[in-house]
């Protein structure tokens, strides 16, 4: 899970995603990521099915999307290793709309032994849409 998969066509082309992370992946996402010259960053476009009755991007793919978003600012600090969210909070700001570039950045707080501290903003077409913080533990990656 940690190095992730490079895309090798369409909008998201030369970005990682894990594929062996079915939700992210296959149910929710896909989302992406990279690190480019402002840091790491992810993202996807927001298609219908993740709309709700609204019209908005559903609150709970934002939040999944976040939780995505807190590994992929973290991948550095957890090469070579597994990690399981233990901690997340989040507030709506704004809901984007079908079709929109849905991207995510934000820093490491803090990276110990155990534990890694991250928080970011999710942006939809540039406007700010959710803010979050998580914490992440770390685990062994088990040999399959």
């Amino acid at each position: 899970m940690v190095t992730g998969e490079v895309c090798e066509s369409g909008e998201f082309k030369g970005w990682s995603t894990w594929p062996d992370e079915p939700f992210e992946f296959e149910t929710a996402g896909p989302f992406y990521f990279r690190v480019d010259e402002q840091g790491p960053v992810a993202a996807f476009r927001a298609e219908r099915k993740h709309m709700n009755k609204g019209g908005v991007v559903h609150g709970g793919c934002l939040m999944a999307f976040a939780d995505f978003s807190l590994f992929a600012i973290a991948h550095e600090q957890l090469e070579g290793e597994y990690g399981v969210t233990v901690a997340f909070t989040s507030e709506f700001l704004s809901g984007p709309a079908e079709g929109a570039y849905i991207e995510a950045r934000g820093e490491v707080l803090r990276s110990g032994r155990n534990l890694t501290f991250v928080r970011g903003l999710i942006t939809g077409d540039g406007k700010a849409c959710l803010n979050f913080s998580g914490t992440i533990m770390r685990r062994p990656l088990k040999s399959t």
